[in-house]
C-alpha cells in the first residue's frame, strides 16, 4: 500500500531511540498517523514541528497497518506560530479539535481551514473569527452543524441576532425578544459572512456559541473536558483584539 498527500503536523511520539510516530492532518487522508524513521535526527526535528505543511509518501503492507512516512517540508510556520500566544495556543487548540474526528476520516474542507488559519496568526483581527469558524465546521463534520441563515420561527434571513440553544438555529431580533435572556448571541460576522469583527464583545460572542455547542454535543457527551489550549487561544485572542481596538480608535482621535 502506497499513498501521497499533503499534510500539517499535529503531534509527535517518540517510537524507539530514533524515531517518531508522527500524526498529520492530511489533505485526502484524513488525521492519520505514521512512523518516520530518524526523525529525532537534527534534519527531520526543525521539519517535524506542529503547524508544519509537509509532503507525505505513506507506505504499510496493509492498509490497517501504521505504515512509515517519507517528509519534505512544503511550509515552515513553526518558528514564526511560537513567536506569539496566538500561535502558540491556536495550532494546538485546532490539533485537539481535529483529534475529536475518527482516525482516517477524510474531511479536505478543515485541512484547507487549518492551513487558512495558521497562516493569519499575524493578523489578530481576523485569526480569531477565522477560528470560530474552524470551530463550527468541525461541528457539521462531526454532525451537529448549526444553521444560520435564516430565523427558526419566521423563516426571514434579514436581522438575525440570536441563536436558540435548543435546535441551534438562526432566531431574529423581533421572535426572539420574548426569549431573549435564554437565547445565545449572534456575532454578525456569523450572520453575515462579508462582515468582518469588529470588536472583543462581539469575538467573545462567536467564542461562546461555538464553545456551547461543543460542550453540548461533543465534549460533554464524550466525558471529556474543553481542551486548556482553548480557553488560552480565546484569551490570548480577545488580548490582541481589544490592543487592535483601542489602536484604530487612537489612529481616529488624532485625525484631523
Amino acid at each position: 500500500m502506497e499513498w501521497r498527500d499533503e499534510g500539517i503536523i499535529l503531534g509527535l511520539r517518540k517510537h524507539g531511540e530514533t524515531s517518531v510516530i508522527a500524526e498529520v492532518m492530511t489533505h485526502a487522508h484524513g488525521r492519520h498517523m505514521g512512523i518516520v524513521r530518524g526523525g529525532r535526527s537534527k534534519r527531520l526535528q526543525p521539519v517535524l514541528q506542529p503547524g508544519n505543511s509537509v509532503d507525505l509518501v505513506w507506505r504499510a503492507r496493509l492498509d490497517e497497518h501504521l505504515g512509515q512516512y517519507q517528509v519534505e517540508l512544503i511550509n515552515a510556520r513553526a518558528g514564526r506560530l511560537m513567536q506569539s500566544a496566538i500561535g502558540v495556543h491556536g495550532v494546538q487548540a485546532m490539533a485537539a479539535l481535529l483529534r475529536l474526528l475518527p482516525e482516517r476520516d477524510s474531511h479536505p474542507r478543515l485541512h484547507d481551514a487549518f492551513a487558512v488559519i495558521l497562516d493569519s496568526f499575524d493578523a489578530p483581527e481576523e485569526a480569531g473569527a477565522l477560528y470560530v469558524r474552524f470551530e463550527l465546521a468541525v461541528l457539521e463534520d462531526l454532525g451537529f452543524g448549526l444553521d444560520l441563515t435564516a430565523c427558526a420561527a419566521t423563516g426571514a434571513s434579514e436581522d438575525l441576532v440570536y441563536v436558540s440553544p435548543k435546535s441551534g438555529r438562526a432566531v431574529s431580533a423581533a421572535a426572539g425578544a420574548p426569549w431573549a435572556e435564554r437565547m445565545l448571541a449572534l456575532p454578525a460576522f456569523l450572520a453575515d459572512r462579508s462582515q468582518a469583527c469588529g470588536d472583543a464583545q462581539m469575538l467573545a460572542h462567536g467564542f461562546k456559541l461555538s464553545g456551547y455547542f461543543l460542550d453540548r454535543h461533543v465534549f460533554e457527551p464524550r466525558g471529556i473536558e474543553a481542551p486548556i489550549s482553548r480557553e488560552s487561544f480565546c484569551t490570548a485572542a480577545l488580548k490582541a483584539m481589544s490592543q487592535v481596538t483601542a489602536s484604530d480608535d487612537e489612529t481616529q482621535e488624532t485625525l484631523p
